[in-house]
C-alpha cells in the first residue's frame, strides 16, 4: 500500500522512479530505482559502465531541457531537490550517459535545437532566446565564436528562464547553463584555442589526422596526393610541416590513427606507414626538396641540444634568415634520436638523411660542446647571440631506490641503448632482466636479446599490458622476438655475491584504484616476495632532463621534478631572451612532440627578435591544399582492408640490428591511400572546393 510505497526513497522524494538508460552504456532500458539511488549504482552497478574501457564523462537526466552533470556528481542521490540543485530535473525521466568522446558544446547545440523548435512562439524570450540560444552555440562549435559570446549566452540562458511563461521556456536553458557550470572549459578552448576536445565539431577538427598531430601534418593530403600517385607533390606537403619526416615515418607515436574515422568501422589508415613510403621513395630516387634562399639577417640565434626540438627549431629559423647555430653534447647530432632508439627501428643512415636536408638550410651545428661546462648562456649573449633556445631534452636515468642497485652488472636504460649506438662493446651475460613497462624498457629488451652472449630476456612490469605506455606494436614485436613479460611485479632489492648482482627479489603486485597518471595503482600483496636470477639488470622507469647546468646567475627557475619553468604558450623563460622547450620542460614525451615545440619555440623568437608581442595565434585546422578524392570501384570497397608493413623474418633479426620494418611497396602504398574517407573534404570549406572542381 502507500504507507509501504512511501517508506522507499528520500524524505522529499518517496517512492521509485523509472529511467530510460540509454547513451554509451553497456546494459540500456527501463530501469525502477528507489529514490535516493545515486548515479554511481544506476550507471556502473545496473548500466554495467561504459562500453570499450572509456572514461565516463557525463550524464544528462530529465529529457531534452534537462541538464548534464559531470563526473564529480556521479554520487549525487537521485531526488527531485538535487538534481533541481545541481542544475538538472528530473523531468521525463531520460538519462543519456557521455563517454570521453562527447563533446559537451554539441550536447547544449543538440538539445537546443530541438527545444528551438518545441517553442510555441507565445513567449517572445522562448522563441527569441532559444533560437539565439542556438546560434550562439552553433558559431561556437563551427570555431567562429567570440570571446564574449560566454558571458552574452549565459546572461541570455538566464533572462529566457526567467522571462518565459511555460515550463519548456522556463527548463530550455539548462543544457546551456549546466554545460557552462561544469565544462565551461571546453567552451573557452573552442573560442580561444579553436579545439573541440572530444574531436566531434567537423567545422572545427576537419581532419581528425591532421587535427590530432602536434606538428599540423596534412595527412589526408598526402594519403590522397599518393592515392593519385604524385609522390612528389606528397613529399613537398609532409616535408613543409616537418623536418625530420623519415623518422617520423619510423618512430612516430601516430596519434593520428588512433583517431582515423575510417577505424570507427574497420581498421584506421597506415598513416605512419604511408609516410615513410614517401620518404624511402624519396631517398631512393635521390630526391630532396631544394631549400629557397632567403637573405640573411643580422640576428644570431644559439640552440643548446641538436636533438628534434633544436634541429626543428634551428631549421625554421634558417629559412627565415637568421643565423642558427646548435651545441650539442654529445659527438653527433640528433640527441634521442642518435643516442636512444636503436637501430633496427631507426638505422644511422635514415636519420642522417634528414639531418642533412635540415643542415642544407643553413644550420651549423657544433657537437661536444657542453652547456655549463664549455660556455654559459651568459657568453653566448657576449658573443653576440640575440636569442637562446635551450633544448637538452631529458637524458638522465631515473634510480630504482631498491637497496643494491648500486652493484655490478646494473646498467641504465639509456647507458646501454648510447653505448650501443655509438658502437661501443658492452658486456650483459645471459639472462638480463628489465624494470619498466615503456619504451625505453621494450628498445633496451630487444637490444639485448640481439647481444652476441644474451640467451634470455625478462621484463619485469608492475602493472598488466593494457597499463604499458610503450607502443602495442613495439611490445607485440618484442614478444615475437622471443622476450618474456612478467606483470604485476615490482623490484624490491637487488641480491649480489662480491659485488656482482646475482638476483632481483621482487613481490607480486595487484592492481588498485586509479593514480594520477590514469592508470591504476599497483599495491604490493604481502607475502608473494620471489626471486629472479640474472647477470644484468636493466632499470628502464624513466628520464629526466640533466640541469646540472643551471646556475643562480642564469636567472632560470626550475620545478620540484628537475624540468625548466617556461610560458606554456610561447615557451619564454623568466630570462629575457631565454627559452626553453621540449623534454627539457615537461619531461619525456615523444618525437613530434619535440618537434612541436620547435615550430613553437621558432615563431616565438622570430618575433621577439622583430619586437613583436609574444602571443600565440590558434586557427582553425584546414588542409593547404584540396585534392579531388579518387572513386573506389564495388570490388575495391569490398576487397578494402589495412596494408601490413612487411617484417623482417625473425630468423634473419638474430644478434644483429637490421631493420625490421622493411616499408610498403608502391602498389600497397596506392592501395591503402585510397581507402582514405577524406574527412576533411566534410567542411564547408572543403565542400566548396570539391564543388569548384567538380
Amino acid at each position: 500500500g502507500s504507507d509501504w510505497f512511501s517508506k522507499i526513497g528520500t524524505k522529499g522524494s518517496k517512492g521509485t522512479k523509472i529511467f530510460s538508460l540509454v547513451g554509451k552504456i553497456n546494459n540500456t532500458g527501463l530501469v525502477e530505482v528507489p529514490m535516493g539511488i545515486t548515479l554511481r549504482e544506476i550507471i556502473f552497478d545496473i548500466g554495467g559502465g561504459i562500453p570499450g574501457g572509456k572514461e565516463f564523462k557525463a550524464v544528462q537526466t530529465g529529457g531534452p531541457s534537462g541538464g548534464c552533470l559531470p563526473k564529480e556528481k556521479l554520487d549525487l542521490p537521485i531526488d527531485y531537490e538535487s538534481l533541481t540543485q545541481a542544475g538538472s530535473i528530473m523531468g521525463s525521466g531520460g538519462m543519456i550517459v557521455m563517454d570521453e568522446n562527447t563533446c559537451m558544446v554539441d550536447v547544449a547545440k543538440y538539445f537546443l535545437n530541438f527545444l528551438r523548435d518545441e517553442s510555441c512562439g507565445k513567449c517572445l524570450s522562448c522563441r527569441e532566446g532559444t533560437q539565439r540560444m542556438w546560434e550562439i552555440v552553433r558559431d561556437i562549435t563551427e570555431g567562429v565564436g567570440k570571446d564574449d559570446d560566454i558571458q552574452l549566452l549565459e546572461e541570455l540562458a538566464r533572462s529566457t528562464k526567467d522571462a518565459s511563461l511555460c515550463g519548456l521556456g522556463q527548463t530550455a536553458a539548462n543544457p546551456v547553463l549546466s554545460t557552462l557550470r561544469y565544462f565551461k572549459k571546453e567552451y573557452e578552448s573552442h573560442i580561444s584555442k579553436k579545439k573541440c576536445p572530444a574531436l566531434i565539431c567537423k567545422e572545427i577538427v576537419s581532419a581528425p589526422c591532421q587535427y590530432i598531430c602536434p606538428i599540423d601534418q596534412e595527412a589526408s593530403v598526402y594519403i590522397a596526393l599518393i592515392a593519385q600517385g604524385k609522390f612528389e607533390e606528397a613529399l613537398k606537403i609532409i616535408f613543409k610541416d616537418n623536418p625530420l619526416p623519415s623518422v617520423c615515418s619510423r618512430v612516430c607515436h601516430h596519434p593520428c590513427e588512433t583517431v582515423c574515422r575510417a577505424g570507427e568501422v574497420g581498421e584506421p589508415i597506415a598513416i605512419r606507414d604511408l609516410k615513410r613510403f614517401v620518404t624511402d621513395w624519396a631517398r631512393k630516387n635521390s630526391y630532396q626538396i631544394p631549400v629557397e634562399p632567403v637573405e640573411t639577417k643580422k640576428e644570431k640565434v644559439a640552440i643548446i641540444g641538436a636533438g628534434p626540438a633544436g634541429l626543428t627549431a634551428g631549421y625554421n629559423l634558417c629559412l627565415k634568415g637568421y643565423q642558427t647555430t646548435l651545441f650539442e653534447s654529445l659527438s653527433v647530432p640528433g640527441g634521442m634520436l642518435a643516442i636512444g632508439i636503436p637501430e633496427h627501428r631507426l638505422p644511422k643512415r635514415i636519420l642522417s638523411f634528414d639531418i642533412e636536408n635540415i643542415m642544407k638550410s643553413g644550420v651549423i651545428i657544433k657537437t661536444n660542446t657542453t652547456l655549463g661546462k664549455d660556455f654559459s648562456i651568459d657568453d653566448l649573449f657576449k658573443e653576440g647571440y640575440s636569442a637562446v633556445f635551450i633544448a637538452t631534452g631529458a637524458h638522465k636515468s631515473m634510480d630504482l631506490k631498491i637497496p643494491g642497485e648500486k652493484a655490478d652488472g646494473v646498467i641504465q636504460a639509456m647507458e646501454l641503448l648510447q653505448a650501443v649506438n655509438l658502437g661501443e662493446k658492452i658486456k650483459l651475460g645471459e639472462r638480463v632482466g628489465i624494470i619498466g613497462g615503456g619504451n625505453a624498457a621494450i628498445d633496451a629488451a630487444r637490444v639485448a636479446i640481439r647481444n652476441k652472449d644474451c640467451k634470455k630476456v625478462k621484463i619485469l612490469y608492475r602493472r598488466t599490458r593494457k597499463e604499458m605506455p610503450a607502443f602495442e606494436e613495439e611490445i607485440d614485436s618484442a614478444i615475437q622476438e622471443g622476450i618474456e613479460i612478467q606483470y604485476l611485479v615490482a623490484p624490491k632489492r637487488l641480491l649480489s655475491q662480491n659485488g656482482k648482482v646475482v638476483s632481483v627479489e621482487c613481490i607480486q603486485m595487484k592492481l588498485g584504484d586509479l593514480d594520477e597518471s590514469g592508470r591504476r595503482r599497483p599495491i604490493p600483496v604481502e607475502g608473494s616476495e620471489f626471486t629472479v636470477e640474472l647477470d644484468t639488470l636493466i632499470p628502464a622507469i624513466g628520464e629526466r632532463p640533466d640541469i646540472s647546468f643551471v646556475k643562480d646567475k642564469d636567472n632560470l627557475k626550475v620545478t620540484k621534478w628537475g624540468t625548466l619553468i617556461a610560458n606554456e604558450e610561447v615557451l619564454l623563460t623568466d630570462r629575457e631572451g631565454v627559452f626553453a622547450g621540449g623534454d627539457a620542460i615537461t619531461g619525456p614525451k615523444t618525437v613530434v612532440e619535440a618537434i612541436a615545440a620547435g615550430k613553437i619555440v621558432a615563431l616565438s623568437i622570430e618575433k621577439y627578435l622583430e619586437g613583436k608581442k609574444l602571443a600565440r595565434e590558434y586557427k582553425l585546422s584546414r588542409p593547404s591544399l584540396y585534392v579531388e578524392p579518387v572513386e573506389l570501384t564495388e570490388e575495391e570497397i569490398q576487397k578494402a582492408k589495412r596494408a601490413e608493413m612487411p617484417r623482417l623474418p625473425l630468423s634473419v633479426r638474430k644478434k644483429n640490428f637490421k631493420e625490421v620494418e622493411l616499408g610498403l611497396t608502391e602498389e600497397n602504398a596506392v592501395k591503402e591511400a585510397r581507402r582514405c574517407l577524406r574527412c576533411e573534404l566534410e567542411t564547408k570549406e572543403g565542400k566548396n572546393a570539391i564543388g569548384r572542381m567538380k
